[in-house]
């Protein structure tokens, strides 16, 4: 099986996370999590690093760095283990504490900084115990479930600001910033002081949690699961990517040059044997759902993009199809035929 692509340079953001093994607690107490943050301070001058935010839950850690040294490797590697030795040895155990490898995802501080950075803090809301579980959160997403109601909205808030286990609180203002924190870079928009931007940004994440969290995840963007950015970023990430033997098939799908919504359409419409504008907002047509799944999987637009492009009221409703087509790929030979008729007008090999 091929492994991640991991792309290390000088100057680039990763969002990492590490997840317990078998989906067990990696911080038991608040001691546990106090060793963790004292481990992540020693990262920052041991590896040459900079983090711009973190949040400790009880089975997984997600942080926010940027490289100054080419080291990602070795210093997830070294914090990983230099916490499970100190914690077997603590609670008397042996084994792995994490789950396999780290995983990263390199993106574009300016494009998708900000919104990363919301997301790794909104952690401690996303949790059933507060109605925000994944499922919940889907149903919220399709329409259907009750609304939240102001106490829970509350207590949900609460939990955000009273969450002493990451940067959020630094990055608003609430609590003293570390030295080996960087809690101004990913969230500064304007040149109005750094009380400003703490009360921008305050009002950005919260208003994620009284709107129920609906446009919470920025994973719909990700490609190859390494890289969150636009087309720009991509094309600048090409000539960096080499990949091992375990990696190139990764490697040559980004290096790859990527169709244009354009052809994607042209080749579709001489498959459908009519014009774009004649189908396209069809009720359940097929062949605007396969357009969809390769404007984002071989064009590289991004949902909203997708759904401007498409008519549609937003984002959602472009993933929704998006999902949809995939499905039916993956069970229907007539379809899969059809999405290689326009894959060979396109002169591209699946």
């Amino acid at each position: 099986m091929a492994r991640p692509l991991r792309i290390e340079y000088v100057g680039g953001f990763y969002h990492v996370t590490g997840r317990g093994n078998e989906r067990r607690a990696v911080f038991r107490d608040n001691r546990d999590r106090g060793h963790f943050l004292e481990l992540l301070a020693a990262l920052v001058d041991r590896f040459g690093v900079r983090v711009h935010g973190y949040v400790l839950m009880d089975n997984h850690y997600n942080l926010l760095i940027e490289l100054i040294e080419v080291h990602l490797s070795r210093a997830m590697q070294w914090l990983n283990l230099s916490y499970t030795a100190w914690f077997n040895c603590r609670h008397d155990r042996v084994g792995h504490l994490f789950q396999g490898r780290f995983k990263s995802v390199l993106f574009d501080a300016a494009e998708a900084g900000l919104e990363l950075s919301r997301y790794v803090h909104l952690n401690p809301v996303r949790v059933r115990s507060l109605g925000l579980d994944k499922d919940r959160r889907h149903a919220a997403r399709q329409g259907i479930g009750a609304a939240s109601g102001k106490d829970e909205v509350e207590a949900r808030l609460a939990r955000l600001r009273d969450y002493h286990w990451s940067s959020y609180r630094a990055c608003v203002g609430a609590a003293e910033c570390p030295p080996w924190l960087e809690a101004s870079t990913l969230i500064v928009r304007s040149k109005d002081g750094k009380a400003r931007n703490q009360e921008h940004y305050r009002r950005y994440v919260e208003s994620a949690v009284r709107e129920g969290m609906e446009a919470d995840s920025p994973w719909g963007r990700l490609r190859e699961g390494v890289i969150l950015g636009g087309g720009r970023f991509v094309e600048k990430l090409r000539e960096r990517v080499k990949g091992d033997a375990q990696e190139q098939r990764a490697a040559r799908r980004i290096g790859a040059q990527r169709w244009t919504w354009r052809q994607v359409v042209e080749a579709a419409e001489e498959v459908q044997g009519e014009a774009w504008d004649q189908w396209s907002n069809r009720y359940g047509n097929r062949m605007r759902d396969l357009v969809l799944y390769l404007g984002q999987s071989k064009c590289g637009l991004k949902l909203n993009e997708l759904a401007e492009l498409c008519g549609m009221n937003n984002y959602a409703a472009a993933a929704m199809a998006i999902r949809r087509y995939k499905a039916r790929l993956a069970s229907d030979k007539a379809e899969a035929r059809r999405m290689n008729e326009v894959i060979e007008l396109l002169n591209v090999k699946m």
